[in-house]
């Protein structure tokens, strides 16, 4: 009987377990980035895509520098595709919205009762994203004290729960992003210059929409086929005019205002054709890009200067 009845916990234990391999399995899949493919043919993007299929199979830790709205989170999920780890999952976390004092159990988890609220144990970022790729945001937001804590554990290559003192070693894949100037604020003693060294092995440089040329059609065309069967408006497409609207203005916001401005005209068109009046851009952008050639250097300092003064208020 004491046979039979281990024989049958161990056949319901195989079955959990087997459960929770295929529901792990569909999890993994649920959280496989699901959107398009980086996408660009211009010279640039040609050259930075080279790259990302060189470094993306070994397991350097990659920094990827930018504008805001450029898609360095669509770059790290290139990466994270042609890795060797695509069959596990790549989390992102937005360093920046991160409280601060939830910093460790958000990234390395915590143990039940180990702060007030504290009533489950919880796996933090790090080890949920064992054996994938774990993305981490605007790292240039992150305090010198919270910089300490991510150093010693990329040395370590461990993490220890909030609340215990066991250290859980740790197998991932880190790319890291901001929109900052790291080397500016190692100088101004803002960023630590260990660490820096610790997160770019490689480091990729992702040049702004207003040098991509003709990408910023390719990205409008895919977001206007987006958007028009999103909302039901089929057969929508632009005319020259507004073809080279969009190519003349400057987009401060890169990819992401370009996103937002096609979303945009896409609700409020009224025909099929959409012409340059279909797209509300800044005049001060677009008479920048237009005069530049006309202007000497001050002139184009002082208009730069007022540029970014009126995208900023």
């Amino acid at each position: 009987i004491s046979t039979v009845g281990a024989a049958l916990k161990l056949r319901r234990s195989k079955t959990e377990n087997e459960s929770l391999r295929k529901k792990t399995i569909l999890l993994k899949q649920e959280l496989k980035p699901s959107g398009p493919s980086f996408i660009g043919q211009s010279p640039p993007i040609k050259k930075l895509l080279e790259i990302v299929k060189k470094v993306a199979p070994t397991d350097a830790n990659i920094y990827i520098s930018g504008e805001n709205g450029t898609g360095k989170e669509l770059i790290a999920q290139e990466i994270h595709k042609y890795s060797k780890r695509n069959k596990e999952v790549m989390l992102s976390i937005d360093m920046g919205a991160i409280n601060e004092t939830l910093f460790e159990s958000e990234l390395f988890g915590h143990i039940k009762g180990s702060f007030t609220d504290a009533k489950t144990t919880r796996t933090g970022k790090f080890e949920a994203a064992e054996k994938g790729t774990l993305f981490l945001d605007e790292i240039g937001n992150l305090s010198l004290s919270l910089q300490a804590k991510i150093l010693s554990c990329l040395q370590n290559r461990s993490i220890v729960k909030l609340g215990s003192n066991t250290p859980i070693p740790i197998d991932i894949r880190l790319i890291t992003a901001t929109n900052k100037n790291l080397n500016g604020m190692i100088s101004d003693g803002l960023f630590r210059e260990d660490l820096f060294y610790r997160i770019n092995t490689i480091t990729i440089d992702l040049p702004p929409l207003r040098d991509r040329g003709n990408d910023i059609i390719l990205i409008a065309e895919f977001y206007l086929n987006k958007y028009a069967s999103k909302y039901d408006k089929h057969g929508l497409r632009m005319n020259q005019k507004a073809i080279q609207k969009l190519l003349e203005y400057k987009w401060p916001g890169n990819v992401r205002e370009l996103q937002h401005t096609m979303e945009k005209a896409v609700i409020l068109a009224n025909d099929k054709v959409l012409d340059d009046d279909s797209f509300t851009l800044s005049n001060h952008h677009l008479k920048i890009n237009k005069e530049l050639h006309h202007k000497t250097l001050e002139e184009m300092e002082a208009e730069m200067i007022r540029a970014n003064i009126h995208y900023q208020n």
